[in-house]
C-alpha cells in the first residue's frame, strides 16, 4: 500500500477531532453567553474558562478576546480580583478594536484595588473615544483628587460589627424594623441551622456561593442583640425543601430562591424585600415582594407590581416612613445605563407614577441600595459618580422640585470612612441619629460583604489654659468672661493654679475677657465656624502688673541707632492690642541702654528709641495723650526679680544690675546682664483716662 494513502485515516481523523473540537468550543461558548445573559454570572464564568484555556490566539484571536472579556466581566461583577487580569488579556488580544469598554472596566477594577494611576490611564483611554461619558470623567476626576480626599476624612467611626457577621459568609444590607431601632434584619448567606430548620445550601449559579437568605434580631433589655434567625412566616418547610427539586434556566442543577435588602415602614409593620426564585427552569429576575406583620410573624408575601413587562428586574426596596413611596433599583428601559435608580408612589393597593430618578442621581454606571430616611434625606450607592473605587454611598439633600415635577437634589459623597475602594452600600441608621450601619467588602479578598457599625462622635468644642502674670506665675482666682455671637455671656473664676476650662458651641464667634485686680486686661477672639471636627482651643493669658514695669520682649533696633527693626512688628503689635484691650490706662514708655559707651550719647539714644516706639503706636491708632516716651540711659539698671533668677542661677533676686556687680563678673556673665540691661518697658501712670 502507498505511503501516502496509509496516513489518509491519520490526517481526517485529527480534522475530525479539530472540526469536532471547534463545535464543541461553539457549543460552551453558546453556553456561557446564555448563562451570561440571565445573570448566572458563576456558572457563565466557569465556562468561559474552559472555553479561553482551549482556544488558540494565533487560530481566532478575535474569540480569544471576546471570552477574556467575558470572563472579566464575570469576575468583576462577582468582585473576583482575577478580573483585572482578564481585562488586561482582553486588551492584549485586541478586544478594544471590538469594544473600546474593556478600558472603562478595566480602569473601574483598578480602582476597586486602590490602583488609582493605573486606572486613571485606562479611564483617559476610554475617554478618547467617549468624550462625553460621564463615569469615565467621574473617574479620572476621582483618580486626580485622591490623594486631597485621603487627607481629609469625615469625622464617622467605622468598625466590624461582630453581632452580625459570620465567618466564611456575606452579610449585608441591614435595616431597622420601624423607627424605634430595637429590631434589625439583614441579608446571609450563612449555613448554621436555625431552629432545626434546613437553611439553603445549594449553591447559587450567580455568584458561587450559597444562597442568600433574610435573618432577624433584636435587642434584649440590656441593649444586646439576641439570637441572629430566620423571620417567621417568611420561610416554612415545604418552600426548603421544594426548592432543592428548582431547575436552572440552563436545565441544570437548581440555584435555590433567594431573599435580601428589605425595608420597613415607620411603624415596622410592613416589609418589603428582594425576592428571586426560578419557576420552571426559567430564572426571571428578582421581584420585590411585601409581608404585613401581625403579632411577632410575617403573613405570606406578595408580589409588588411596578412595570407591566414581568421580565423587568427589580429589587433593593427602599420604603419612606409613611409608606407611600417606594425607591428601587431596576434595569429597565429608558434608564441611564446600569441600573437605576426609580420611585412609585401608592394609590390604595398599587404602585403607580412609577418613574426614573433623574439624571442627578443616576449615571451610565451603577446606582443601588436606595435609603430615603425619615427626615428626606436621600442616600444610595453607586459607582458612576466621583469616587473611590467600587460602589460609594451618596448622601443627596432634597433642593426642591423643577419644572417637570422631579426632585432636584445636592449630592455628597460620604467620603472616608464610609467608604473605602471596596464596594460600600446598604447603609441604614438609627432613628433620627447619625449612627447606624453599612455594608462593605472592603479589605476582602474573595469580595466577602460584611456589616459594619458607624458612629458619628458628637463634637465638643471647649477652650482652656492658664492665667499668669507676666513672670509666669498663676493668678489665684482670676475672672474669665466669654461672650459670643451665638448669646453666651458666661463668667467663671480660674482655679488656685490659675488655670480654667470653658465650653463652646458650633458655628459661634467669641470673645474672651481675662482680668484680676491689680493685673491689666486680656482680650482674645475664638470661633468654631468652619470646623469639622472637636477641637479644644489652648489659650493662655499672660496679665502684666499694674504696679510693676513691663519688660516688652521682642523690641530691637540696629546698633547705636534708634529706628525699630522689622523684627520687632510682633513685640510692638502686642503692645497695640494690651493698649486697645485697656483703653483707659495711660503708659510711660521708656528705652534702657547697657553701661556701655557715653552717658550723654546713651541717654540721648535711649529717649529717640522710646519716641520711635511711640510714634509706631500713634500710626497704630492709639491716642498721642496715653503715651509718655522716656530714655533712660543707664541710669535704671533692671533689679532681678524671680523669673530673672530662676533662668539665671548667678544672678542674685534683688540684685540690681549695676556697674559695681556686672564688674566682678566672668565675661559672658557681664554680657547677659548688659543683654538684661538694655530693654525697652512700659509702666501705667492712670488707669482712668476718659472715664470722667
Amino acid at each position: 500500500m502507498d505511503n501516502t494513502q496509509k496516513h489518509i485515516p491519520i490526517i481526517a481523523l485529527v480534522l475530525l477531532i479539530g472540526v469536532l473540537s471547534s463545535c464543541s468550543i461553539k457549543t460552551r461558548l453558546k453556553r456561557a453567553d446564555k448563562k451570561f445573559e440571565i445573570g448566572e454570572y458563576y456558572d457563565a464564568g466557569e465556562t468561559y474558562k474552559q472555553v479561553y484555556s482551549r482556544i488558540s490566539p494565533k487560530k481566532d484571536k478575535q474569540m480569544k478576546a471576546y471570552v477574556a472579556f467575558r470572563q472579566g466581566e464575570c469576575n468583576r461583577i462577582l468582585n473576583n480580583t482575577r478580573a483585572e487580569t482578564m481585562y488586561k488579556n482582553a486588551v492584549r488580544y485586541k478586544y478594544q478594536l471590538q469594544d473600546s469598554i474593556v478600558f472603562l472596566r478595566l480602569a473601574q477594577v483598578q480602582a476597586y484595588q486602590g490602583k488609582y494611576r493605573e486606572a486613571e490611564k485606562n479611564y483617559l483611554l476610554y475617554l478618547d473615544s467617549h468624550p462625553d461619558d460621564y463615569t469615565a470623567q467621574a473617574g479620572i476626576y476621582a483618580c486626580r483628587q485622591m490623594n486631597e480626599w485621603k487627607k481629609q476624612p469625615s469625622r464617622f467611626r467605622v468598625s466590624a460589627a461582630k453581632d452580625f457577621n459570620a465567618k466564611r459568609s456575606s452579610n449585608f444590607a441591614p435595616a431597622f424594623i420601624g423607627q424605634d431601632a430595637d429590631a434589625l434584619m439583614f441579608t446571609s448567606n450563612r449555613q448554621e441551622k436555625q431552629k432545626g430548620k434546613k437553611t439553603l445550601k445549594r449553591p447559587s449559579p450567580v455568584t458561587g456561593i450559597a444562597t442568600f437568605n433574610l435573618y432577624s434580631t433584636r435587642k434584649n433589655q440590656n441593649g444586646e442583640w439576641e439570637e441572629i434567625e430566620l423571620p417567621d412566616g417568611l420561610y416554612s418547610e415545604t418552600e426548603t425543601e421544594e426548592s432543592e427539586n428548582d431547575s436552572t434556566a440552563s436545565g441544570g442543577k437548581s440555584a435555590t430562591a433567594e431573599m435580601g435588602v428589605c425595608c420597613f415602614t415607620g411603624d415596622g409593620k410592613t416589609m418589603y424585600f428582594t425576592y428571586s426564585k426560578p419557576i420552571n427552569g426559567q430564572d426571571l429576575g428578582a421581584k420585590i415582594f411585601t409581608s404585613t406583620r401581625t403579632g411577632g410573624e410575617w403573613s405570606e408575601p406578595k408580589e409588588v407590581k411596578l412595570f407591566i413587562d414581568s421580565t423587568i428586574s427589580v429589587g433593593h426596596p427602599s420604603v419612606n416612613a409613611s409608606g407611600d413611596t417606594l425607591y428601587f433599583a431596576s434595569d429597565a428601559p429608558d434608564g441611564f445605563g446600569g441600573k437605576d435608580i426609580w420611585m412609585a408612589e401608592k394609590e390604595e393597593d398599587s404602585w403607580i407614577n412609577v418613574r426614573n430618578m433623574g439624571p442627578q442621581i443616576n449615571t451610565s454606571g451603577d446606582e443601588m441600595y436606595p435609603s430615603m430616611r425619615a427626615d428626606g434625606v436621600f442616600f444610595y450607592s453607586t459607582n458612576g459618580h466621583p469616587g473611590y473605587g467600587g460602589l460609594d454611598i451618596y448622601k443627596a439633600l432634597p433642593l426642591g422640585y423643577d419644572t417637570t415635577g422631579l426632585m432636584t437634589w445636592d449630592l455628597y459623597n460620604m467620603g472616608l470612612p464610609i467608604n473605602s475602594s471596596g464596594d460600600d452600600f446598604g447603609i441604614t441608621f438609627e432613628g433620627k441619629t447619625d449612627n447606624g450601619y453599612l455594608s462593605s467588602n472592603r479589605g476582602q479578598k474573595k469580595g466577602i460583604d460584611m456589616i459594619y457599625r458607624f458612629i458619628l462622635p458628637e463634637m465638643v468644642f471647649a477652650v482652656e489654659g492658664s492665667v499668669l502674670d507676666n513672670n509666669g506665675d498663676p493668678i489665684a482666682n482670676a475672672t474669665l468672661r466669654l461672650v459670643g455671637d451665638d448669646g453666651t455671656n458666661q463668667k467663671i473664676q480660674a482655679r488656685r493654679d490659675g488655670t480654667y476650662r470653658l465650653n463652646l458651641k458650633k458655628d459661634a464667634r467669641y470673645v474672651m475677657l481675662a482680668t484680676a485686680r491689680g493685673y491689666l486686661n486680656q482680650k482674645q477672639m475664638l470661633t468654631t465656624r468652619d470646623l469639622y471636627d472637636s477641637k479644644t482651643y489652648q489659650q493662655d493669658f499672660s496679665l502684666p502688673m499694674i504696679s510693676k514695669p513691663v519688660t516688652m520682649d521682642n523690641i530691637f533696633y540696629e546698633f547705636g541707632k534708634w529706628e525699630l527693626t522689622p523684627e520687632s512688628e510682633t513685640g510692638m503689635q502686642a503692645l497695640v492690642k494690651l493698649l486697645n484691650d485697656n483703653p483707659n490706662i495711660t503708659i510711660e514708655l521708656s528705652a534702657h541702654t547697657d553701661m556701655k559707651g557715653d552717658s550723654l550719647f546713651n541717654k540721648r539714644l535711649s529717649e529717640k528709641r522710646a519716641e520711635s516706639c511711640v510714634r509706631y503706636l500713634i500710626e497704630h491708632g492709639i491716642d498721642r495723650e496715653r503715651l509718655t516716651p522716656v530714655g533712660y540711659g543707664e541710669d535704671k539698671p533692671v533689679v532681678a526679680d524671680k523669673a530673672i533668677t530662676k533662668r539665671y542661677r548667678f544672678i542674685p533676686e534683688g540684685q540690681a544690675l549695676t556697674p559695681e556687680f556686672i564688674a566682678n563678673l566672668t565675661e559672658e556673665q557681664q554680657e547677659i546682664c548688659n543683654q538684661i540691661n538694655r530693654r525697652t518697658e512700659f509702666k501705667v501712670l492712670r488707669t482712668t483716662y476718659k472715664l470722667y
